[in-house]
């Protein structure tokens, strides 16, 4: 279901509603018009007079049928004048018409995003994945077709969501994957991933990939379909428990780093440095002196990590820097970047 078929299911009820009253009315005026033979005018007054019971005076005096169309009226006219009350009183005392602007809302924020991640699933993996992309200030929609978990997301203010099945093409649309630069495949089921990143990596060429995957044999499927990186939690999860005992203290320094809103790993291309910076050694960019943030790897155009790189190392323009520091050093190398272009 996509944005636009959730909203017209909150407001469906009401069309109902306004559809009856507007049946009873037509039907009052046609069958006058039939029965009473009166004119089009006269038809309607009746019609109001009668299903207001506001007890005027007849046009003219009834014939029997007249009478019994008249019975039949008004015994219709309050049973859909009333469930036409009803709805919208539910509608503002539920809230459903404020619910229904805060769709809008959303719909017209998503319209306008560029450059954000499509989270598919809100479950256990799906919410740690967009808890992240909220504390990095990174735009992002998601994407949940369970009821129960779709009722606890309207409660949150600050997410952007779709009701819907992300393994359709328009609910992923809808989601702006056409402008989004990554999506991350978080669905409970191994199979729907798969939907996922072939519908994605078919639309969106350029789109970062990233699949949940539980068993084995589907990361080598998942990759063939188009993602990019395929991430197994059970496996993760064991690894994780292991390292617990054979090296805890390392990995809860890593942990306290990746965990802590203030501590930042960031990658920057070195294209992306300005001018006078490019093709220089990490010992003349001084880095450390300058900002107090840490060069701690490289990536380079061939796909070789190198860790804690010799400061002696080139900035070539294809290679990608791996920069660890506190969020305000991070953010004075970005400044230092912006002002140097």
């Amino acid at each position: 279901m996509s944005l636009l078929h959730s909203n017209f299911h909150y407001f469906r009820k009401l069309y109902i509603a306004l559809g009856l009253v507007v049946f009873v009315l037509l039907l009052g005026v046609a069958g006058y018009m039939l029965l009473e033979d009166y004119n089009f005018l006269d038809a309607v007054f009746m019609t109001v007079i009668t299903v207001a019971t506001v007890g005027y005076r007849e046009v003219r005096e009834l014939d029997t049928d007249g009478k019994i169309f008249t019975v039949f009226l008004i015994i219709f006219s309050i049973g859909a004048f009333a469930y036409a009350v009803s709805v919208i009183t539910r509608y503002v005392i539920e809230g459903e018409f404020q619910l229904y602007f805060k769709h809008y809302r959303v719909n017209k924020e998503i319209k306008q995003l560029t450059d954000h991640v499509i989270v598919c699933g809100y479950g256990r993996n799906g919410r740690q994945a967009c808890e992240q992309l909220r504390s990095g200030n990174i735009p992002f929609v998601a994407i949940e077709s369970n009821p129960a978990i779709i009722a606890q997301m309207q409660e949150e203010d600050n997410i952007l969501f779709l009701e819907g099945d992300a393994t359709k093409d328009e609910v992923l649309l809808d989601a702006g994957l056409d402008r989004a630069k990554a999506l991350i495949a978080a669905l409970p089921s191994d199979a729907s991933n798969v939907f996922v990143v072939l519908t994605a990596r078919d639309r969106n060429a350029r789109l970062k990939i990233i699949s949940r995957a539980s068993e084995d044999g589907s990361e080598h499927k998942l990759k063939r379909a188009g993602a990019d990186n395929v991430i197994m939690p059970d496996k993760i999860g064991g690894t994780h428990m292991a390292a617990l005992i054979t090296k805890p203290d390392v990995l809860e320094f890593i942990d306290h780093i990746t965990g802590r809103i203030n501590i930042r790993l960031e990658e920057i291309m070195c294209r992306d440095l300005p001018e006078r910076m490019r093709n220089k050694t990490i010992r003349e960019l001084e880095i450390r002196n300058k900002t107090g943030a840490n060069i701690i790897g490289m990536k380079t155009r061939d796909g070789e990590y190198l860790i804690n790189p010799d400061p002696a190392t080139p900035m070539l323009p294809d290679t990608k820097l791996f920069v660890l520091g506190t969020q305000e050093q991070v953010m004075q190398f970005r400044e230092i970047i912006r002002q140097s272009l």
